[in-house]
C-alpha cells in the first residue's frame, strides 16, 4: 500500500502482511487506487489523472458529509457511467473516463 504524502516517513508494516509505503513520487506508469476525502479525490480528477472511478454512495442525511461531484464543473464531464449495483447499504457505481 502507496500512500501519497508530503510528509516522507519510514514504511509501516502491519498485522496480516500489509506494508505502508510513504511516497511523494508518481506511480512510473503502474495502476494507482486513491482513497481520501472529497478535496483528495476532486484534486487528481481536476487533473485528468483518474481513468476510471468506484464510488460507494451510502444514503445519509441531507446536508450532511461533504460533496464529491458539485464543485467539479467541467471535470466530471468527460466521464461515462458504465455499472450500478444497489442494496438496501450502499450503491456501487463505476465510470470511465471516455
Amino acid at each position: 500500500m502507496f500512500v501519497l504524502t508530503h510528509h516522507l516517513r519510514p514504511s509501516l508494516p502491519m498485522e496480516g502482511g500489509t506494508t505502508f509505503r510513504f511516497t511523494d513520487e508518481a506511480a512510473a506508469g503502474q495502476d494507482v487506487r486513491i482513497g481520501g476525502g472529497p478535496a483528495t479525490i476532486q484534486q487528481y480528477l481536476r487533473a485528468g489523472l483518474v481513468d476510471e472511478l468506484r464510488l460507494a454512495i451510502v444514503p445519509i442525511l441531507a446536508g450532511r458529509g461533504e460533496r464529491l461531484l458539485d464543485i467539479l464543473g467541467d471535470a466530471i464531464d468527460g466521464y461515462r457511467f458504465t455499472e450500478q449495483v444497489s442494496s438496501t447499504a450502499a450503491t456501487h457505481a463505476r465510470l470511465f473516463r471516455r
